[in-house]
């Protein structure tokens, strides 16, 4: 039902769509909750997570309003009461945080990210193992999509590893060089 959740180099949180138990041995060591984007699926346990770790929430500006309305999804799906989840660290694109480059990648939603580090590019709804995000839902789009896909993160090593949001394709990860050939939607095969 929810998105991937990655830990990375054991101090960063990649998307909350999973339970805290899920992280349980990293608690004492995340001290970033980075979110690829504000879709309910990637910020459900956030407010645990983060009353968990203590961790600093960092999301892109365009999607920060969206998180803060989603609140309401998550106090009414929990049956809790939300106050409200405020971003610690306001993100633009560019920035650096615990070593990982925050590539701003919108088409999924309008504040879409993507963090790259040392061979390997977390990317949220942006790009999948054989897909991409949908662009069909409030402030998506296809032409921005494709763009930030050919052009921010194609140009990636093609040994780059690809650690997508959700598990939709043959494998849970790919490469950089293997999307650009046989990718439908944006490979080299792609009818754009």
């Amino acid at each position: 039902m929810y998105a991937n959740a990655y830990v990375a180099r054991g101090t960063v949180l990649v998307d909350a769509g999973v339970t805290p138990m899920a992280i349980e041995a990293h608690r004492n060591t995340i001290t970033h909750i980075i979110l690829t984007h504000c879709h309910f699926d990637h910020i459900a346990y956030l407010p645990a997570l983060q009353k968990m770790t203590g961790a600093k929430i960092c999301i892109h500006e365009a999607d920060a309003e969206g998180l803060i309305h989603d609140n309401l999804s998550l106090a009414m799906h929990f049956g809790e009461h939300s106050p409200g989840i405020i971003p610690d660290i306001i993100l633009h694109g560019g920035e650096i945080i615990e070593g990982y480059e925050i590539i701003h990648t919108p088409g999924h939603t309008p504040g879409s990210i993507c963090l790259y580090h040392n061979g390997m590019v977390f990317t949220g709804d942006t790009l999948f193992v054989g897909g991409v995000g949908r662009t069909d839902l409030g402030g998506g789009s296809l032409q921005q999509l494709v763009s930030s896909i050919r052009n921010k993160l194609f140009v990636l090593p093609d040994d780059t590893i690809v650690a997508p949001g959700h598990n939709y394709g043959d494998t849970p990860k790919s490469t950089i060089g293997r999307e650009k050939l046989y990718n439908p939607y944006v490979g080299e095969r792609a009818v754009y």
